[in-house]
């Protein structure tokens, strides 16, 4: 499978060295994701930063206590509601994390302190980690993890560094392992100087560069602390995601999602943090069962070697583009927790990853003791969207036609890998699982597949890559570039038509020059698929909140769903008021994005609805002050490429009928759509 590469459509520097448009102030496909702590806890600070462009709020399990965590989203709420805004909650688990045991004290605002414990250490300097219940001191640092003198070699490598540890710190250690003592001390040296502070944490880097040599921690997945405060800030607070901390392979997702499910947080997603190399090699595994990936950039980069870490990112990132999983990426700005100016290579940083296809960027520490959080996010939405003004978004939409033309050239008979064919670097080793054949709503039981049957390079495990239902590839299929045979979509005949609407919505939006793109949803399933093929113009996403009993009680459903979409690139979710017809809904929609900028008069928008059992795709017409729907064209599905099926397809599971490929809307086709438009038929 060819890499995706991306090149500048301008290469007139001039143009490019122009200053930002200052009232481009609109819209930022890329999502911000901030960590609250100390720094931005208070009310009017986090409405800054959601003013700033945040998407969503993360709360770090690892550090505070559970009322400091509810203090901050009781802020959060208030936030939201003097901004008028929706923030996505994402609580980021503790885990299997190893740290140093030292003393703290709380301060007046909840938040625990180690100030005034520092730990010079001189290079050459000896150090005794020890499992041992003694007191920290300049030479002996006691942890946490009662078996970890047992998982040590001579000449092992340590990593002891202050939670969420920056490049503006000086507290990161490297430490050699000199020797093991009675099981239960490690004698160390120091390889460089450092001054640590703060919560500090220890990694143990792979001894090994090709393959996985270290004993593992047995720490479980979720700690008790992960649990209770799951389970008590639920109760409160709806908790859209979850960031499951070292995640290494398919069951642990398996797992978290076992225990959600049993505390009745069943429609809270699970974002898989990839920390370690095993992660990696388990990579296929994770990211068919997770419903989004966070490439967790600094316990990855002291496990792998730097030279392939540009690599590791860009491979992940496409993987997840491939599937239409959201990815996040942390670790940008280090220097902005004291600097308000990134470097030249962080902003560099920035907008490589937003080149390379990233949905997101998630900020540690830069938000949560940072001296300018609300600059941090200012900054990134501003590097982003400059980016995103150079993406080049018809490269993407073929790219994903081409791979999927390409899979199915190379694809083998019964699906499995072609002889000879090489592994790739991220290969599962045999740890890929595949979703069952289930419908929504079955439960998320992954079906093993035997070690002699998985997968040896990432384009054939794309069959086994997707949430939406059992077959991705039939999905991929459906955007390839002939179909004489009618060979598609004969395992998952609705999730492809949504695959083929979703695709045909961005094609047309792209020929009729459209400023925006209209989903109807309730899940968000139908705007994350258009999502994938990143169309240039927003995506409004309308959820209309409705009302469900459990017998028990009311709630509203809505919010939950459309928070949920702030993750994904492209996607302006909107909370829409319940309207006798969806044209009402759309004018309401129109209304604000016109007093948001997004569309002007005249403009045209395109709009993906759900009839009964059926999709289409409509172009509408703005009129003279860009506040109104003016005229609306719906388009002939059997004319201009979309799926189509007979009444009674979806509810039957009848395969339906592709008369031509979503690739080749004709000009002619738009030309009829456009006259149509202005002639007010």
């Amino acid at each position: 499978m060819k890499s995706k590469t991306h090149f500048l459509q301008d290469l007139n520097l001039n143009s490019i060295l122009e200053p930002a448009d200052p009232t481009d102030k609109n819209y930022c496909a890329t999502k911000i994701v901030g960590t609250i702590g100390p720094a931005c806890q208070a009310v009017d600070k986090q409405v800054a930063m959601l003013e700033a462009g945040m998407s969503a709020a993360r709360f770090d399990l690892t550090w505070g206590p559970i009322e400091y965590h509810r203090r901050s989203l009781d802020n959060l709420q208030s936030a939201m509601k003097a901004s008028r805004k929706l923030c996505a909650i994402m609580l980021d688990t503790l885990g299997r994390e190893v740290m140093i045991r030292r003393p703290f004290r709380i301060e007046a605002d909840g938040w625990p302190n180690q100030a005034g414990q520092e730990i010079s250490v001189a290079a050459g300097q000896t150090l005794t980690l020890t499992t041992r219940d003694v007191e920290c001191s300049d030479t002996v640092l006691p942890v946490t993890y009662t078996k970890f003198a047992g998982m040590m070699e001579q000449g092992d490598t340590l990593y002891v560094g202050r939670y969420l540890v920056s490049g503006a710190d000086s507290a990161s250690l490297y430490l050699e392992v000199v020797e093991v003592v009675d099981g239960t001390d490690v004698v160390c040296v120091a390889k460089n100087e450092a001054l640590l502070d703060g919560l500090l944490t220890v990694f143990h880097v792979e001894r090994s560069s090709d393959e996985l040599l270290n004993m593992q921690n047995d720490l479980p997945l979720l700690s008790d602390y992960d649990k209770e405060c799951l389970i008590s800030l639920s109760q409160d607070y709806e908790v859209d995601f979850i960031s499951l901390s070292y995640t290494r392979s398919v069951d642990d997702v398996v797992e978290a999602r076992e225990f959600l499910d049993a505390v009745g947080l069943g429609t809270t997603k699970i974002f898989a943090k990839l920390e370690s190399r095993q992660s990696l090699l388990n990579f296929k595994g994770i990211l068919n069962e997770a419903d989004g990936i966070i490439i967790s950039r600094g316990n990855l980069g002291l496990d792998c070697l730097p030279e392939k870490m540009a690599l590791i990112q860009k491979t992940l990132i496409q993987s997840c583009n491939l599937v239409g999983k959201p990815v996040l990426i942390t670790r940008v700005v280090d220097t902005m927790a004291v600097s308000p100016r990134p470097t030249r290579a962080e902003a560099t940083d920035v907008a490589n990853a937003v080149l390379d296809g990233v949905d997101g960027i998630l900020l540690g520490q830069e938000t949560l003791r940072g001296f300018f959080p609300i600059e941090s996010v200012q900054t990134l939405v501003s590097i982003a969207r400059q980016a995103e003004k150079v993406f080049d978004h018809h490269y993407h939409f073929d790219h994903l036609l081409d791979t999927a033309w390409e899979v199915e050239e190379h694809a083998a008979p019964g699906g499995h890998s072609p002889p000879g064919d090489e592994a790739s670097p991220l290969s599962s080793q045999g740890d890929l699982t595949e979703l069952a054949d289930h419908e929504p709503g079955r439960g998320r039981a992954p079906r093993r597949i035997p070690s002699n049957e998985s997968f040896s390079s990432l384009s054939l495990a794309i069959k086994a890559m997707t949430r939406f239902g059992p077959s991705s590839y039939g999905n991929l299929q459906g955007m390839s570039k002939a179909d004489s045979s009618n060979r598609l979509f004969h395992t998952s005949p609705y999730v492809s038509k949504l695959e083929s609407i979703s695709s045909s919505a961005v094609r047309a939006a792209d020929k009729v020059g459209a400023s925006l793109i209209v989903v109807y949803t309730h899940t968000g399933r139908t705007a994350q698929l258009v999502a994938k093929y990143r169309p240039p113009m927003p995506i409004l996403t309308l959820v209309v909140p409705r009302l469900v009993s459990d017998t028990l009680k009311w709630k509203l459903e809505g919010r939950h769903n459309a928070r949920q979409c702030l993750l994904t690139r492209g996607l302006l979710p909107m909370l829409a008021t319940p309207q006798p017809h969806g044209d009402a809904v759309l004018g309401e929609a129109i209304v604000m994005a016109s007093r948001m900028g997004i569309v002007k008069p005249n403009a045209h928008v395109v709009a993906v609805q759900r009839i009964h059992d059926d999709f289409c795709v409509k172009i509408f017409a703005v009129d003279a002050e860009g506040a109104a729907i003016q005229r609306a064209v719906k388009l002939d599905v059997t004319e201009h490429g979309c799926l189509t099926t007979t009444p009674g397809a979806v509810d039957s599971g009848l395969e339906g009928h592709m008369v031509s490929t979503t690739s080749e809307i004709s000009d002619a086709a738009v030309a009829k759509a456009m006259a149509q438009l202005a002639a007010g038929k």
